[in-house]
């Protein structure tokens, strides 16, 4: 077993770890975090398939750490809302 293949195969696993923990979990931060799990897994086998040619290509390790930033940006910006939408429920709760 290669490297590549080794982290292509782990890759997968997350992003189906991911994908069970979005569908069967029901907590909305809990979902969030299974989002990013997937984001890992797609980033792992991205960058396993990028590594395993003759020459590095460094085009798909920028695509990657791009994403990492976009998915980062993303999850905080999913935080915010959630934390919005709790204070929001919570004023109406005391109204």
């Amino acid at each position: 077993m290669t490297q590549a293949l080794a982290y292509s195969v782990f890759g997968i696993i997350l992003f189906g770890i991911g994908l069970f923990g979005v569908l069967a979990i029901a907590h909305v931060v809990k979902k969030i975090l299974a989002i990013n799990i997937c984001g890992v897994g797609v980033f792992m086998v991205f960058i396993a398939n990028a590594s395993s040619g003759a020459a590095a290509d460094f085009v798909p390790h920028a695509m990657v750490l791009t994403g990492i930033v976009v998915a980062v940006a993303g999850t905080a910006l999913a935080l915010s809302l959630v934390c919005r939408i709790n204070a929001l429920e919570k004023q109406e709760g005391d109204a």
